[in-house]
């Protein structure tokens, strides 16, 4: 199925799962693109879903990598108009710099959303870890990196 006759197709489920399939199999150059007409469909909440859980997988797998810069450049400029995902780009990208021990900033974790506190609370980075314990946004995030530092204590 083509993009035109995904978008031609009025029930939103049904074009969430063909554009979670067109993403899960673009390759590489034409990605942005693909990107930018998925985020042109008129359900403006489940386009930016649908990409959100793209971005996430992409991220996810490239982060730790050299590809991964490149790929959030072109991926920030897709998601431009669209704050939600360029603020997960940036934090998938702060998520980078504190597991890879990059330099980052205390309080650009601090002002991050709760997605990823909770994801850097449970990571390896100790000091990112010690201030989520201290500051983290919820109970529940300093409560997981209070339990991460006692598994650390512990091994």
């Amino acid at each position: 199925m083509n993009l035109h006759d995904i978008l031609q197709n009025p029930d939103e489920h049904v074009r969430f799962a063909a554009y979670l399939d067109k993403l899960q199999q673009v390759a590489v150059p034409d990605e942005v693109d693909l990107v930018a007409r998925v985020l042109t469909d008129p359900d403006r909440t489940m386009a930016q879903s649908a990409v959100l859980r793209h971005l996430d997988g992409r991220a996810s797998y490239l982060h730790p990598g050299p590809g991964y810069e490149a790929w959030a450049q072109a991926m920030t400029q897709a998601t431009i108009d669209h704050p939600f995902l360029a603020q997960r780009l940036r934090e998938w990208t702060l998520l980078r710099a504190i597991t890879l021990k990059l330099p980052w900033q205390p309080g650009d974790l601090l002002e991050s959303s709760s997605w990823l506190q909770l994801k850097t609370a449970a990571g390896t980075n100790t000091e990112a870890i010690e201030i989520l314990a201290e500051a983290g946004r919820t109970k529940r995030i300093r409560n997981t990196a209070r339990t991460s530092l006692n598994h650390r204590s512990v091994s």
